[in-house]
């Protein structure tokens, strides 16, 4: 026992150890290539650098900062002149966040929407659809390369830097009431505005273009002042949208913020739930046990009745008085026979000793012989030796064989 719990101890200290250098190392790693866009992140696909560079255009204003669903958020706020900013990785929503965003630019506000994936529910209502590049196959098939994205105020420069191509597109756009404002490398259109009401909505597909890592890169910080140049130079609001970019699945659309989600996206917080798991899990397998030594079988109670026969058989053989020792020994044996087996040992007949040999197991002839000898020792006034001895083999031959021919 004490050899698998000092396995177990040494085990979990490597462990300790491993993830300890690990943590120790991690400065020289490669930095997170997760796209959060997280005001708060600051690594290369955060969205530290955006959130400062629109607070400084929107200097005015303070960024309020939404973490609902815009269902909740349109039904808490009555703008009509306010501007709504959203970039995450992916665009999920259901029918009646769309309704409520359509809403929101109807009145008069504008909605700035930066994700690679844009849901098709909002699509539809706009009359276009979009070309996705999976950033699996892009990982799987793609070749890092110079990739740029352009605007319409500066049509022939180029804001680029080193990644992916930037491949996502608009087709299918209502000429109506659309306007293309931005090119990708291919000069197919990434960036649109839809006027609808008396609001804009402004859609663009290549959220990277938002990132650290590229905003950084020499003079691209400039991209976010020709992205934002056609809304309102002074809005009503300025929103921060904080609960899209957590939104990884359809299926999650109606949910809010996961802790498990959050801890899943840090690699120390993750080590770190994992280990705890684990070591929960291997105390509650050897810790939880109740540890206690064996408990020995005890032996069972021995005749008292009989011991306590023969002591004061030998008492009494002391005094050589065999008539008391009889009697005393005829005394208990009867009292043990109406304990044990329930019978009235004052009508002695041959329906009793049929009825104890059978419930004893004890052959009648030896029954009836011992029955007899008693009546014999009872009805006696004195009693000599041999009648004395036989008494006792015959009580003897009865505890010893009882049961044994059932």
């Amino acid at each position: 026992m004490k050899t698998r719990y000092n396995y177990i101890f040494l085990w979990l200290t490597v462990t300790v150890l491993f993830s300890a250098c690990l943590s120790g190392g991690s400065n020289r790693r490669l930095p997170s290539l997760v796209e959060s866009y997280s005001k708060l992140d600051k690594k290369p696909f955060g969205a530290d650098i955006a959130y400062r560079q629109i607070s400084a255009i929107y200097k005015n204003n303070a960024l309020r900062t939404k973490k609902q669903n815009f269902k909740n958020t349109w039904q808490n706020i009555s703008d009509t002149g306010a501007l709504y900013i959203c970039i995450a990785s992916k665009l999920y929503v259901n029918e009646e966040e769309v309704d409520a965003m359509m809403a929101f630019v109807h009145a008069g506000n504008n909605l700035f929407i930066a994700a690679g994936l844009i849901d098709e529910l909002l699509l539809a209502k706009i009359g276009c659809h979009e070309m996705y590049s999976n950033p699996v196959f892009e990982k799987i098939n793609g070749i890092m390369q110079n990739t740029a994205v352009s605007s319409i105020l500066q049509p022939d420069f180029k804001w680029a830097y080193y990644y992916y191509p930037f491949q996502n597109y608009f087709t299918e756009l209502n000429n109506r009431n659309t306007r293309v404002l931005g090119y990708n490398d291919s000069k197919l259109p990434n960036s649109i505005v839809h006027f609808y009401g008396k609001g804009k909505l402004f859609l663009q597909c290549e959220p990277r273009a938002f990132s650290n890592y590229f905003l950084l890169n020499e003079n691209n910080y400039k991209y976010v002042i020709n992205a934002f140049a056609f809304t309102e130079s002074t809005p009503e609001h300025v929103y921060w949208d904080d609960h899209y970019n957590k939104i990884k699945s359809r299926k999650n659309t109606d949910k809010g913020f996961s802790s498990f989600s959050e801890i899943m996206k840090h690699p120390p917080l993750k080590m770190a739930f994992w280990l705890s798991l684990l070591l929960l899990l291997l105390y509650i397998l050897f810790g939880g046990k109740r540890v206690q030594r064996i408990i020995q079988q005890l032996k069972p109670n021995e005749n008292t009745s009989v011991t306590f026969t023969e002591t004061i058989g030998r008492l009494y053989l002391q005094k050589k008085d065999n008539k008391n020792i009889a009697d005393k020994m005829i005394t208990y044996f009867n009292e043990y026979i109406r304990n044990t087996y329930f019978l009235n040992t004052n009508h002695v007949n041959d329906d009793f000793i049929a009825m104890l040999s059978r419930k004893a197991g004890v052959e009648k002839e030896k029954v009836d012989t011992l029955y007899r000898t008693i009546m014999a020792a009872h009805n006696s006034d004195v009693v000599n030796d041999y009648q004395l001895l036989s008494l006792h083999e015959q009580m003897q031959y009865f505890y010893k064989n009882k049961g044994t021919h059932n």
